[in-house]
This record gives structure tokens, C-alpha cells and sequence, in this order.
């Protein structure tokens, strides 16, 4: 395992304070705010920890209220909402400073038989001759600002591999469509929980910036202020981070400063282990004198 994928499960794994009540540092991966990843990540762990063996999440519903700072660790409260003959129901509250920064609600599920169908996997080529996320920054590495390019260059826990990448300081009008590969740079614990901490983790990336897609446009254009404000996941079936996953988005709709994206996650052989949806905050900084 990678010295960064080690310091990802500790960051995932929190310190318990009290009964319901959980404690994680933060990570500053050199965005504006505290990555909203971690935050979800590290709330499901929180309200993961206090639910009965045998019940996995299926779902999770949370908003961003406020940016989170990286430098400071997050404190996680935990509300037992309900515990049904199936269904076992958690709210978890993020809090830095006093105040909240995200409010999450998160349901859990045995295992049960039904009806089952899914969606097709799109048909895009295979992680192995594609590029890293690492690897196409390095190419325009003189363009990132120096007090943050060891930050966005660095080995990261996560490998991102997009299989039509954009140039971020030259982006074209393209339809707002977006593939990636990712898994965990390294092995993970066979615990399922794990893999699905690290999935709300790694599924803040890329989300909503396929929205900007059609305009052009790119965070790494200082005109461009974005931010999430909500993000919903929907656990479809067993997975493993630790190998490669097809991170399928789209974005339907923006207007008003916000933006609308999907995202579909298969595995390698087409089965689709996870839904996830999100808005954020695009708004367009206007030049100043």
C-alpha cells in the first residue's frame, strides 16, 4: 500500500471522543476549501460506525453548508435516527468551529432478494494505455502556480486516468459528457465499508466540473468560482476500490450560477455498483478595475 493510500484510511478511520461522537483531521489538497470528498468520506465512517453488523449503506443525502478549512480537523455528531427491522437510519452533522459544515443523512441495508436490471456500461477504451491525471498536469506543469504544483503533481491516493482529456488553462466547447478510470493507488482491507468510504471520498472528483464542459471552462481559470452544495450516492452492490472503476458522468442542466451533474460507476466486467448526483455553486467572478 502507498504511503498517501495509508494516510487516506487514517483519515477515513476517525478518532472515537465519546458514544456517537467521532473526530478526523483534515487533508489540503489545494483547493480553495476543504475537499468535500473528505468531509463525505469521513461522516459515513462516522455514522457507519454506529450501525448493527450485517447492514451496508445504500444511500446517502448530503448539503454543504459553509468551506470547511483544511488546516483544522472536522468533529462528527452522530444522531441514531432509527434502527427498523431493516432499515437502520443515521444523521451525522460535520462541525469546524463551532458551526456546521455539512449535514448528512445516510440509510443502511441488509442483504435481500428482489428484481434486479441496470443501466449498460458505455463502451470507452480501457485504463491501461491511458494517462494519469498526475501525468497530463506534469505536461503543463509551468502553467500551475508554484506554490501549488507540488500539491496537484504529488502522488495522490486515488489514480484518476480520463480516457478524452481537456487541456484545463485551454479548454474547448465540448458536450457535457465525461469518463474517467480510477481505483486506490494500492491495496485496501477486504472490510466493505472501507471500499465504500473511499467511493463517497473519490466521487467528489471530476462531478461537477463536467457542467463547465459546454462553456469552455475550467476551475483552473481564476474566473471561475465553484463549490458544492449538495451530493447524493446510491450503493448498488458489492465493490472494490482497489480495482479499476468507470467513473461515467453528465451534466443535464446549469443556469443561475449552479450546475446539475450525474455519475454512473461500473466495474471493470459492466456491472454498475453506484449512482451519484450533484449541484454546485458556478459562478463566473467579474473582472475587476
Amino acid at each position: 500500500m502507498s504511503r498517501v493510500l495509508d494516510e487516506l484510511l487514517a483519515l477515513l478511520k476517525l478518532e472515537k471522543i465519546e458514544e456517537n461522537l467521532f473526530r478526523g483531521r483534515s487533508q489540503d489538497l489545494g483547493f480553495r476549501q476543504l475537499f468535500g470528498g473528505q468531509v463525505l468520506g469521513q461522516a459515513l465512517s462516522a455514522g457507519s460506525q454506529t450501525v448493527p453488523a450485517g447492514r451496508h449503506v445504500h444511500s446517502l443525502h448530503g448539503y454543504f453548508l459553509r468551506p470547511g478549512d483544511a488546516t483544522l480537523p472536522v468533529v462528527y455528531t452522530v444522531d441514531r435516527v432509527r434502527d427498523g427491522g431493516s432499515i437502520t437510519t443515521r444523521r451525522v452533522v460535520a462541525v469546524q468551529k463551532g458551526e456546521p459544515i455539512l449535514t448528512m443523512i445516510a440509510s443502511f441495508h441488509g442483504d435481500e432478494e428482489g428484481f434486479a436490471h441496470q443501466a449498460p456500461m458505455p463502451e470507452v477504451p480501457g485504463p491501461e494505455a491511458l494517462a494519469s491525471e498526475q501525468e497530463l498536469l506534469s505536461r503543463v506543469s509551468a502553467r500551475i502556480p508554484e506554490a501549488l504544483r507540488e500539491k496537484f503533481l504529488g502522488e495522490k491516493p486515488i489514480e484518476i486516468r480520463p480516457v478524452a482529456p481537456e487541456d484545463p488553462f485551454n479548454p474547448e466547447a465540448q458536450a457535457p459528457i465525461k469518463h474517467v478510470w480510477f481505483r486506490a493507488n494500492g491495496d485496501l482491507p477486504e472490510d466493505p465499508q472501507v471500499h465504500r468510504y473511499v467511493l463517497a471520498y473519490a466521487s467528489d472528483f471530476n462531478l461537477i466540473s463536467t457542467a463547465l464542459l459546454p462553456h469552455a471552462a475550467s476551475f483552473f481559470q481564476p474566473r471561475i468560482l465553484g463549490a458544492s452544495l449538495d451530493h447524493a450516492l446510491w450503493f448498488h452492490g458489492d465493490l472494490k476500490v482497489s480495482d479499476w472503476l468507470l467513473y461515467s458522468m453528465d451534466s443535464p442542466w446549469a443556469g443561475n450560477a449552479r450546475g446539475l451533474s450525474r455519475g454512473s460507476v461500473y466495474t471493470r466486467d459492466g456491472r454498475l455498483v453506484a449512482s451519484v448526483a450533484q449541484e454546485g455553486l458556478l459562478r463566473i467572478r467579474k473582472p475587476t478595475a
